[in-house]
């Protein structure tokens, strides 16, 4: 009995082929997401990156079960189950929000409240088995607050605003961001919440500013007035979190959840890992 996972971000998908619970494949192909890929194009991807690893074990694949950013609604699992069905035919699949998945990595059979931040940004107050409340996540536009994306918006505002510190300007335009190229990433080309993302790929290299740490310590700060508080019980909750943001800037997000008033459980980068246990 062969299972093929799939944790799919905006960013990037991991995929890990279990045979009688043992991990025969993992591997890593970009992200999915059915709000801006169609069925077609997630199956074009898969038969050109996934395929080619996988050809020695298709015949043996029993099921898929694939958890996906953007998979919150019966129409856009429907994007995805279609896309997988245009490459793998009728094995049999089960598409369900990246928010069960962190859920299930990060709580197990636990109560507790799963946060993603990454790319984007989402949360769930989870009972244990299902996802019981959920303060809906609106995207990179009007939420993702703590996300890669917000960050890197908040930090191209100041930019535009004239707000950076002279040596971060002159850093972030030696890297190569300019007005027009930021422009035209964010209003022409596709994906623009993971060109803001990645601007956090620049700041690594200053995590030790004053400016830095007060920036995203504050869009954590923003993270768990908006989604964090609202959910039953939540300072008597551990507050879990997956993804690379909350991962790498752990302690700015343990120092807001204390500013808060909030518990921090686990904090992990990625859920594959709690997802392979889960389905073993």
């Amino acid at each position: 009995m062969s299972i093929l996972i799939a944790d799919s971000g905006s960013t990037k998908t991991d995929w890990v082929l279990l045979d009688n619970n043992k991990v025969i494949v993992s591997f890593q192909t970009i992200g999915f997401n059915p709000y801006f890929q169609s069925s077609e194009e997630i199956s074009a991807e898969i038969k050109a990156s996934l395929m080619p690893i996988l050809k020695d074990h298709i015949s043996n694949l029993t099921h898929i079960s694939f958890y996906g950013a953007g998979c919150s609604s019966s129409e856009k699992i429907n994007v995805v189950k279609q896309g997988l069905f245009l490459a793998f035919g009728n094995v049999p699949s089960e598409v369900n929000h990246d928010l069960l998945a962190a859920a299930r990595a990060l709580c197990g059979k636990e109560k507790g409240i799963a946060c993603i931040l990454g790319t984007g940004s989402n949360s769930c107050l989870y009972n244990g088995e299902t996802i019981v409340e959920n303060v809906p996540s609106v995207g990179y536009f009007f939420g993702d607050h703590g996300s890669g994306a917000t960050i890197g918006r908040m930090f191209i505002q100041d930019y535009f605003d004239g707000k950076l510190p002279a040596h971060l300007k002159q850093a972030f335009e030696e890297a190569g961001y300019h007005r027009e190229i930021i422009l035209e990433s964010i209003y022409k080309k596709p994906m623009p919440s993971k060109y803001l993302a990645g601007v956090v790929k620049f700041l690594v290299n200053y995590n030790n500013e004053i400016y830095v740490k007060d920036l995203i310590k504050k869009c954590f700060l923003d993270f768990f007035d908006a989604q964090v508080s609202k959910y039953t019980n939540a300072k008597n909750l551990p507050v879990n979190s997956v993804g690379s943001v909350g991962f790498h800037y752990k302690e700015l997000l343990t120092d807001a959840a204390r500013e808060k008033g909030f518990m921090i459980g686990n904090i992990i980068k990625s859920p594959i890992d709690g997802l392979i246990k889960y389905h073993s």
